[in-house]
């Protein structure tokens, strides 16, 4: 009986070694099955990687391709645009963007480490006498008139281009965005203009001399509160006139006397029709965003207002960027 045991007993520890050894196969078996997918998945995720990489630059290239295209356009277009200034009186257009070509092109103020390029187109454009400041120092201004321009170190790009032209009686069309300092650009040969003019003397009931137009009364108010700081140390005032709010104030201030106004084209326009705003001395003429002002629908105001100055006629057939100022001189 003792023999009969030991023969049943013997193949059941046996049997229970080969199945821990087969469940221990089994599972490495898995195991490599496992890291064989994971090698495979990963192997997969690569090449759609590449793939997009791949889609992507292609994507730029394209890009690239149609900016180049547009860059030649608007070399060209520029190019137009600067011989008709010079058949129109030997105008000046200078623009603050990322352009090639034209007359001249100068490195204006790093933003982001990108460098913007401004082109200059026009008669004389290359003259040494117009090239661009590098410091306030360089404009020869008086100290007080360069008050308001102690927190910057250098001219901003739009400044340092439009001042040899303006301070020197060229009529010009500069192309900025906002915040670039357009309004100091013309405000400061527009205080120079006056000061001229003037030789210090400044009387009750005078008439302005300078003419500054805005689309909106919110811009007007803008410029308004940066040439009446910019000019009181100098003994210039300024006056700013817009629709929605009474008039009476508003002609009081004309009526004491005035050298720059700033003002919207309709209240303007009323005004003038009222006779309280005299405009036959103004030989300085600023059309701030003009642009803007057309898109409005204010072409035949400006053409009225434009029409009671001494500057030249200008032409309102510009083309629409994203904010123009224009300076006409007598």
């Amino acid at each position: 009986m003792g023999k009969k045991l030991k023969d049943i007993e013997t193949p059941q520890i046996d049997d229970t070694a080969s199945r821990k050894e087969k469940k221990k196969n089994k599972k490495k078996k898995q195991q490599q099955q496992e890291e064989a997918e994971i090698e495979e998945q990963q192997a997969s995720g690569k090449q759609a990687k590449r793939k997009l990489d791949q889609a992507q630059l292609g994507g730029e290239a394209t890009e690239n391709g149609s900016r180049k295209k547009d860059k030649k356009k608007n070399k060209k277009q520029q190019e137009e645009n600067g011989g008709k200034e010079e058949a129109n009186g030997g105008g000046v257009e200078a623009v603050n963007g990322k352009e090639n070509g034209g007359v001249r092109e100068e490195s204006g103020s790093k933003e982001g480490g990108e460098v913007d390029k401004v082109l200059v187109t026009g008669k004389d454009a290359d003259d040494s006498k117009y090239r661009p400041l590098k410091s306030f120092a360089e404009a020869k201004l008086p100290e007080k008139v360069l008050e308001c321009c102690q927190g910057f170190k250098t001219p901003s790009p739009i400044q340092s281009h439009s001042w040899p032209f303006l301070l020197d009686g060229r009529d010009f069309i500069g192309i900025a965005k906002t915040g670039s300092g357009k309004t100091l650009a013309y405000g400061i040969p527009a205080i120079m203009h006056v000061m001229s003019k003037r030789k210090g003397k400044m009387e009750r009931g005078q008439i302005p001399l300078c003419l500054v137009l805005a689309p909106t009364r919110e811009l007007a108010d803008q410029i308004f509160v940066v040439l009446r700081d910019a000019g009181e140390p100098n003994g210039i005032r300024s006056v700013c006139v817009y629709g929605g709010t009474p008039k009476g104030p508003q002609i009081a201030s004309l009526k004491s006397g005035v050298d720059i106004v700033i003002g919207t084209p309709g209240r303007l326009k009323d005004l003038i029709e009222m006779e309280v705003c005299r405009l036959k001395d103004v030989s300085y003429v600023v059309l701030d965003e003009a642009d803007r002002m057309l898109d409005m629908g204010f072409r035949q105001e400006v053409q009225h207002i434009l029409s009671k100055t001494a500057s030249r006629t200008i032409s309102l057939s510009l083309s629409p960027p994203l904010f123009i100022l224009c300076v006409c001189l007598n």
